[in-house]
């Protein structure tokens, strides 16, 4: 009998203890999601920028369509992804939503890559002013992007290390805060396509 109370002391007192993390998990969440819209806003910063570039391309007599393709078709897939209506609770994005947006924008920014590296094979783009102008604001959209990304996962680890800290992952579990997943650069992007062999351009990752 005494050891069935001590028992049942001692789940009282850890679900008391973990209902006292439940406004820090809270804030720490908001955190999460004040960090993954800066995020959103510098993607779509760059997503409303690259039609410019590639329009330039295309004035400039560079007739790699298959690229141009690819372009479009990245561009697509994450708009549809960060325009989907949230999964999470209060409509917000869920952790698998934020992750599909993440794949969706490592496949973007590779197709960009490609059609920058163009230049090697275009070199009348170097003197085409609409090309170059779009690809310095594309450059100062990709550090506004870094910068995000790094504030977005400092926030996601501290958020992470309070939810499955005790006793706080107790009230994760019993209240639905899931893990948010990291911003990570796919495999693929690590590796620049070769230049010099114009097919190689037209590799996906």
């Amino acid at each position: 009998m005494k050891r069935t109370i001590l028992l049942a002391f001692v789940a009282f007192a850890a679900f008391a203890a973990s209902g006292c993390s439940y406004n820090q998990l809270t804030a720490e969440q908001q955190q999460v999601k004040g960090k993954w819209a800066n995020v959103e806003s510098a993607m779509q910063r760059r997503a409303d920028l690259v039609p410019n570039l590639v329009e330039a391309a295309k004035m400039a007599g560079v007739q790699e369509q298959e690229v141009f393709g690819q372009i479009a078709d990245a561009r697509s897939r994450l708009i549809n992804a960060a325009q989907a209506p949230g999964a999470g609770a209060d409509g917000d994005k869920s952790p698998e939503q934020k992750q599909a947006i993440i794949d969706a924008n490592n496949t973007f920014g590779g197709t960009i890559g490609r059609l920058l590296m163009l230049q090697e094979q275009y070199p009348n783009l170097r003197s085409v002013e609409a090309f170059m102008k779009v690809q310095d604001e594309l450059a100062g959209t990709e550090n506004r992007i870094n910068a995000a990304r790094l504030d977005f996962n400092d926030a996601v680890t501290k958020y992470n290390t309070t939810r499955n800290s005790f006793p706080a992952v107790l009230t994760s579990g019993l209240l639905g805060f899931k893990e948010e997943p990291f911003f990570k650069a796919d495999e693929g992007a690590k590796q620049a396509p070769t230049i010099g062999d114009a097919n190689s351009l037209r590799k996906s990752n």
